[in-house]
């Protein structure tokens, strides 16, 4: 499969109980991978993981510029249609982005081994971003009815409210097959941010969005992908009791 050739790793996972000890595979391609041609890799290999004869894995791509529309998209939230391609997908969620310079990160893991928690593991996954981001020194958080993780902006003038401004940095979107879970995540790296005026990203008309090379961080795309694997077994072998689960 073109893109798809690149640096295949395992991590095995310690702290579970023994019968869940899961094996899982990270793949990294190179250069922009399909859209379509990623839904059809995850399609097999959530199918392949749910009958037990494959690994569970995360897969770190790029796409082209496009927009997805999730299950709760409005249409009236896609501003410039004509802009980029357009992709129906059956994930959460309302419209996003992706392109060049984003980290798109395919989270393919058996969530009936770990707890068959859905609250739970969408949590692990915004805890996930947060300690990637705070390798580079980035406070992200989540907000109550906003989906993904947010950046407060210490260097643009406070709101009309007096409150801080903040700026979208990554997006979560999943959805469950058999308890496995596909689609997953985006931080964005160095994307252009223009690009994000084709829609209402995740309907929130009064935050903007941003990228760790926007703030001020010399990063790339390599040391992201080094964080997510330097953080990954932190948050996604802790116990239930200790699931990030806000009050």
């Amino acid at each position: 499969m073109k893109g798809l050739n690149a640096r295949p790793a395992r991590l095995f996972i310690a702290g579970l109980p023994r019968y869940h000890r899961l094996m899982v595979e990270w793949i990294t391609s190179q250069g922009l991978t399909g859209y379509r041609e990623a839904e059809a890799f995850m399609d097999t290999r959530a199918a392949e993981i749910a009958a037990g004869t494959a690994t569970e894995c995360i897969w770190l791509v790029e796409h082209p510029p496009l927009y997805t529309a999730g299950t709760s998209a409005k249409r009236e939230d896609l501003t410039d249609p004509d802009r980029f391609d357009v992709f129906d997908t059956k994930r959460g969620g309302q419209y996003t982005y992706h392109g060049p310079g984003q980290r798109v990160v395919y989270v393919m893991l058996d969530v009936g081994a770990r707890g068959r928690d859905v609250r739970c593991f969408v949590r692990q996954l915004e805890a996930w971003v947060i300690a990637t981001l705070d390798r580079f020194n980035v406070t992200g958080e989540i907000r109550p009815g906003r989906v993904g993780v947010w950046v407060e902006r210490d260097d643009k003038p406070l709101t009309a409210s007096g409150a801080k401004p903040e700026d979208k940095i990554a997006a979560i979107g999943i959805r469950l097959r058999k308890w496995v879970s596909f689609h997953g995540i985006s931080i964005n790296v160095e994307p252009d941010l223009s690009h994000f005026s084709g829609i209402v990203p995740c309907g929130i008309t009064e935050h903007g969005v941003t990228s760790l090379v926007d703030l001020g961080l010399p990063v790339g795309m390599d040391d992201v992908d080094v964080a997510l694997r330097q953080t990954f077994n932190d948050v996604f072998s802790a116990p239930r009791a200790d699931c990030p689960i806000d009050s």
